[in-house]
């Protein structure tokens, strides 16, 4: 898996308010409810994206969590930014400390290109290119 159980969450979870919020904030439990996701743990992710600026939070019994700006601004990489660094696909696959161009392994030169557009579509790929893809982001 290229990405942490935390941030495949993390996207889940701003897919789930793309699709699903309104003008009300979203609950956690509905949230947690609707991706079959431990709740505490989602809470965690939620609070963090909000405090990155992802997510507005607002308290109280109509409280919960909004997107906290238009699905279209916000790319897969700002959301998986707080959890995973989206360089990791530059890492060396077969785990050297040094690898490079200069002193590559038997990998770098085809995993150099494949990150490289993992790196492209993280950040050029946003919630509402996926949000209106037509599939949904609750498994079946």
């Amino acid at each position: 898996m290229l990405l942490s159980q935390t941030a495949v969450y993390a996207l889940k979870a701003v897919l789930y308010l793309a699709e699903n919020g309104s003008d009300e904030p979203l609950r956690v439990d509905d949230i947690a409810r609707g991706l079959n996701v431990p709740r505490n743990y989602l809470s965690k992710i939620l609070h963090v994206q909000a405090k990155a600026g992802l997510l507005d939070s607002t308290r109280g019994p109509r409280g919960g969590f909004q997107l906290s700006r238009d699905p279209a601004q916000l790319s897969l990489a700002e959301i998986i930014a707080p959890f995973d660094d989206i360089a990791f696909s530059s890492a060396c696959l077969l785990g050297r400390e040094r690898c490079s161009d200069d002193t590559p392994c038997a990998a770098h030169t085809r995993w150099k290109n494949v990150s490289a557009s993992v790196r492209t579509f993280l950040s050029e790929t946003t919630i509402h290119d996926l949000s209106h893809s037509g599939a949904s982001v609750v498994s079946g």
